[in-house]
């Protein structure tokens, strides 16, 4: 059974029978007016974060979400676009296509407000979405690319960046790991079923999003997930494995590479009103504008003691340099 095979198996079961706590979200679950999630969807609630964000989801957006779980963030995301076929389920899993369209029923009692064909449910894998071209406002996919080796991840991103509009987002949250990963570990089916030795460093998760054409990405969150420990696992010293939530947009790349937040600040403290660095980059005195970690840099090589660059706070909302 190769690994692919082994996670459809593990979500197989888990769609017959819930496994409460086989991912456990790091991040709040959303509570919006007259949203009401069926218990159900909750205990079905396969990820490691959300990536369901409201300023992604203005103007009434088309929405492709690739491994449904058992619907729950398709509804939050059909809460924001509700008319018929907005948003777009796609998974290999029958019997958790299956329970996702008997959770709508249950969700079309609670929410008078929403129609179960507000959701198109749709049979597919992520290395092959039956979804065409420049069709998406935003795709998402919560706790599913980790599972992958390299080669497929990047056909997956690939596949993701094909479907998008100009200027559209990928929204991911995925585990990732600064410790190198024994290979024993990252070859057993079940651990990368299960999200936990998948899990590429940051950087490395980034330089694969960029490589496939995405010219803008922000880190929205980072947080501590789960941890490998000597007592259950095959490793020598702890593991930490962490929660990230990330947005890629379809922007043209630029010429000096993209601009990837991670939550750098420069703050300008000298004597003038505002520092101009002719690049298109105004600190105004004493206020913090958040910047790429390429205009970090640039600001940094000028060796000026006037203005402030933070560390990475691996927390992005908006508003920044580019």
């Amino acid at each position: 059974m190769s690994y692919l095979n082994a996670t459809e198996e593990l979500y197989r079961q888990a769609a017959l029978s819930p496994q409460v706590g086989l991912c456990c979200t790091t991040t709040p679950i959303w509570q919006l007016p007259e949203l009401s999630i069926p218990k159900k969807m909750l205990e079905m609630n396969y990820g490691c974060g959300s990536t369901v964000h409201p300023r992604d989801l203005v103007n009434n957006p088309s929405i492709l979400y690739v491994g449904v779980g058992g619907g729950m963030e398709l509804l939050q995301f059909a809460y924001f676009s509700r008319r018929p076929g907005a948003v777009i389920g796609v998974d290999v899993v029958d019997e958790m296509l299956e329970a996702s369209r008997q959770n709508f029923k249950e969700a079309e009692e609670q929410n008078p407000w929403f129609s179960s064909d507000f959701v198109r449910l749709e049979k597919g894998d992520a290395l092959h979405l039956p979804v065409a071209d420049a069709s998406v406002d935003v795709a998402a996919q919560n706790c599913l690319f980790n599972i992958f080796k390299e080669e497929e991840l990047k056909r997956a991103l690939k596949e993701m960046y094909r479907v998008l509009k100009p200027h559209g987002r990928l929204v991911l949250s995925d585990p990732v790991c600064e410790t190198a990963m024994p290979e024993a570990l990252k070859e057993d089916e079940q651990l990368r079923a299960l999200c936990l030795s998948g899990s590429l460093p940051l950087q490395q998760y980034i330089d694969l999003i960029t490589s496939v054409g995405f010219g803008t990405i922000e880190i929205r969150a980072r947080r501590p997930y789960r941890l490998l420990s000597p007592n259950h696992y095959a490793v020598e010293e702890n593991i930490l494995i962490e929660s990230v939530e990330v947005c890629a947009i379809k922007d043209p790349m630029p010429a000096d590479g993209p601009c990837v937040f991670t939550g750098k600040t420069a703050i300008y403290v000298g004597d003038e009103e505002y520092f101009d660095d002719r690049k298109g980059h105004t600190l105004l005195f004493n206020q913090p504008l958040a910047v790429c970690d390429k205009t970090a840099a640039a600001l940094t090589s000028l060796g000026r003691e006037d203005i402030f660059i933070s560390e990475s706070t691996y927390h992005y909302n908006g508003g920044g340099c580019c």
